[in-house]
């Protein structure tokens, strides 16, 4: 038996939260965007290959794979339980382009271990597979955050809590709300963006950001769209990070003068959010970074809802 996990790319930060809220993305069209993982029984062995779109920016050496080092680290928990295995034929559908601020590396991770868990009968609970899910992203990032492994696994809008036995909660989120995505086809590494961070933050900007994030965090609940959106304010990242992707602030200063409700930068970026609770606005707002913020061809944009769902099983496709 084959199974097929499908895990949606997700926005980390969501601008107001940086590293502690993330969202995960469904197009309104209904296209899959995200990573895809199939597994199947081999008698003995490794098997990993990558296929689609963007598999070409992954390294050619399998074991180089972040999947596989998902296989070995699963396989590695069930021998500590004392559950046998086999071996395995792995394919990864790379779906979403790698340094996107797409969460590219959360997807391909979710969809790895997710199917791993599916196929040996969920040996581990939610919980402990979020952990994994984690620590085996933070081999690609440089640190284990779960602003983009929560929301992808487990979708909707994560806040990260950090507490003995609970990694996030999920919060309200605005069923009006249109998330128009766009990324550009330039590439942004998540490690060097990090990089760049300053090591140290003025009181007045902390201060600032624990409440534009309480505040968030309080008109979500009260669903008060109006205070949410003022407040989706980065004044951590991206005063650092809008400056080093090509035509970043010229397009977010295009969706607040066209009406967007806020705009920022999805994750490290280069991938570019708006926000808006109108449809006709939303394509507009699309319309306009087709035009001027993509820059090759591997760049695209979509109108998104949230992904309530997060990872799951999908139906086989013929190229797996």
């Amino acid at each position: 038996m084959t199974i097929r996990v499908f895990s949606p790319a997700s926005m980390g930060n969501v601008s107001v939260g940086y590293d502690v809220l993330g969202g995960a993305l469904a197009p309104i069209d209904g296209t899959l965007l995200g990573d895809c993982v199939s597994i199947s029984e081999l008698p003995s062995g490794l098997d990993v290959s990558t296929v689609g779109p963007f598999a070409d920016k992954l390294p050619s050496d399998p074991k180089l794979n972040i999947v596989y080092d998902c296989a070995v680290a699963y396989q590695a928990q069930l021998k500590s339980r004392g559950i046998s295995h086999l071996g395995l034929k792995i394919v990864l559908e790379k779906l979403l382009p790698v340094g996107s601020g797409l969460g590219s590396s959360a997807a391909s991770v979710v969809a790895a271990l997710y199917a791993l868990n599916e196929h040996y009968d969920n040996a581990l609970s939610r919980h402990e597979l979020l952990v994994l899910m984690g620590q085996l992203e933070g081999q690609i990032s440089g640190s284990v955050h779960y602003d983009n492994v929560a929301p992808s696994y487990l979708g909707g809008l994560q806040l990260m809590v950090d507490q003995p036995g609970q990694i996030c909660t999920e919060i309200p989120s605005f069923d009006s709300w249109y998330w128009v995505v766009a990324y550009s086809g330039a590439s942004v590494s998540t490690a060097e963006s990090r990089r760049i961070m300053p090591t140290d933050v003025p009181l007045k900007t902390v201060l600032r950001f624990g409440q534009n994030l309480a505040t968030f965090i309080d008109a979500s609940h009260k669903g008060d769209q109006a205070l949410a959106a003022q407040v989706l304010v980065d004044v951590i990242a991206e005063p650092v990070r809008g400056a080093i992707i090509p035509g970043f602030t010229d397009a977010k200063q295009a969706m607040l003068e066209l009406g967007a409700m806020a705009s920022g930068i999805s994750g490290s970026g280069p991938t570019l959010f708006a926000v808006t609770d109108n449809l006709a606005k939303a394509q507009q707002l699309e319309n306009h970074l087709k035009q001027h913020y993509l820059i090759s061809d591997e760049g695209f944009s979509h109108i998104c809802k949230l992904d309530t769902q997060g990872a799951r099983r999908e139906a086989l496709r013929g190229t797996v």
